[in-house]
């Protein structure tokens, strides 16, 4: 019965069937309305009659039921229209109310899939869009650690002082895990304990003073195994060693590697925070290693660095003697003249506000000078004294069997020659003087470093001065 009575429904009807019936019951009304005044005006008048009532009643119901059947086809096209355009203005999360099997019902359900294959696609759009931006920090992470450690290459490439190497490596290391510290202990052989070399961030100065010794736990059961130590929520060292170690530094987390040199543990670098719940994965260990063998580069490129100063006795720019050779030589005269009981004395010369002329008329010009001085030293010594550059503008000179007053006067004749050389038709600013201090064994002592140590005081008294002089007492 309801098979049969579905067939007359107009909901299971296409739009194009609703459409002529619709039509169709239009079309009855002024069919009716035409037999009416046929009846009225051309057949004999014959009063009210019962069918003309009849087919008024009917063709106006069916005229409203014509006007329902469209009015609730464009109904629901207005429907979808405006559903459309909400979700072209970007809300996808609408959902169209499908009743019908028709046309329009199936155009609500293509624009209900569309939209659910829009949403799934935003949602792996916004899940791509957050792995990429999460790649793109791990590379800028990576690209700013590349970077760092080309500084540091560079560095050890151009030749730059130990201590600069050092700390700059050591800062770089801190950004490493978002670190708020970074530090390096070195290891004292002598003493079989590590101090602390460099440290960088928060509690640096508290750091530096942290010290290592064989007679704590954390020594014989950390850094002297030779082994990566890493402190967080995942890891931990056995017994009290986790307690005593944080207590020591002051912090929560740390990852420390140590620096192998010739297989033997010659530092240890480490990076810590004061962050809980915090961890460190594989890429933090792996680039903590990088920074551990640019250090260990960096720590043989000095200890051969010193090597070669030991070998070499001359100085680069000048061709006078290195320092090295000065203090090995001056200990040499020491034992001599203490052996044959005879003087030896010892001039530091410095030369007066040289930084300030080296700033104002440039490295080049500088140098010239320095060159024109240790030819000027040359001419003023005899065979048997030896004269070095010790210092960026320091100059030392040892006199056997010379006593200070003699000294003195082979001091004053060279800052007088200085003088003249630097003076004599130049301006005011381009004038060099020499200020000196003078020493001699025994009376000041019979060691080297007793007799630098007397020569550099009076050199400093005579830069009190007024400099351009020469202090022997």
């Amino acid at each position: 019965m309801v098979n049969k009575l579905s067939r007359f429904s107009l909901n299971s009807r296409t739009v194009k069937q609703k459409l002529m019936v619709a039509f169709q019951l239009m079309f009855i009304l002024p069919f009716l309305v035409c037999v009416y005044l046929l009846s009225i005006y051309i057949f004999p008048k014959s009063g009210i009659r019962l069918d003309i009532i009849v087919y008024l009643a009917v063709s106006t119901f069916l005229a409203i039921v014509g006007l329902l059947v469209i009015k609730e086809i464009f109904d629901r096209l207005t429907s979808v229209a405006t559903e459309a355009k909400f979700i072209a203005a970007g809300d996808i999360n609408r959902k169209l109310q499908v009743r019908h099997g028709d046309e329009v019902g199936e155009l609500g359900n293509v624009l209900n899939q569309l939209t659910h294959r829009i949403r799934s696609n935003m949602d792996e759009l916004k899940d791509y869009s957050e792995k990429t931006t999460e790649i793109n920090i791990e590379i800028q992470r990576k690209i700013i650690v590349l970077s760092n450690l080309m500084q540091i290459s560079v560095l050890i490439s151009q030749g730059a002082k130990f201590e600069e190497v050092l700390k700059i490596a050591v800062e770089k290391s801190r950004a490493l895990a978002n670190s708020e510290i970074a530090f390096l202990l070195f290891k004292d052989e002598l003493e079989d304990s590590f101090r602390m070399k460099v440290a960088d961030g928060i509690k640096s100065d508290y750091l530096m003073t942290v010290e290592i010794t064989s007679k704590d736990d954390i020594y014989n059961k950390t850094f002297n195994l030779n082994k990566l130590l890493i402190l967080d929520k995942q890891n931990s060292l056995n017994d009290n060693l986790t307690v005593d170690f944080l207590a020591k530094f002051q912090v929560k987390n740390c990852l420390a590697m140590p620096i192998f040199l010739r297989g033997m543990v010659k530092a240890v670098l480490g990076i810590a925070n004061t962050r809980d719940n915090f961890s460190y994965n594989k890429d933090d260990i792996e680039l903590l290693d990088i920074f551990t063998k640019q250090i260990a580069v960096a720590i043989e490129n000095d200890i051969l660095a010193h090597r070669i100063e030991k070998l070499e006795i001359k100085d680069a720019l000048t061709g006078l003697y290195n320092r090295f050779f000065i203090k090995s030589r001056l200990q040499e005269e020491i034992s001599r003249a203490i052996a044959y009981q005879r003087p030896c004395a010892f001039i530091i010369f410095d030369i007066d506000n040289f930084k300030n002329y080296r700033e104002k008329f440039g490295l080049i010009y500088a140098e010239a000078a320095l060159k024109k001085i240790a030819v000027l030293l040359r001419d003023c010594i005899t065979e048997v004294d030896r004269i070095g550059r010790t210092d960026d503008d320091e100059f030392s000179l040892i006199l056997p069997e010379k006593n200070k007053r003699q000294a003195q006067e082979v001091a004053e004749e060279i800052c007088k020659k200085i003088q003249a050389s630097f003076c004599a038709g130049q301006d005011s600013s381009k004038r060099l003087t020499f200020s000196a201090g003078v020493s001699e064994n025994p009376l000041d002592g019979v060691e080297v470093e007793q007799l630098i140590a007397k020569a550099k005081e009076l050199l400093k008294k005579a830069k009190a001065g007024g400099k351009n002089r020469v202090v022997v007492f």
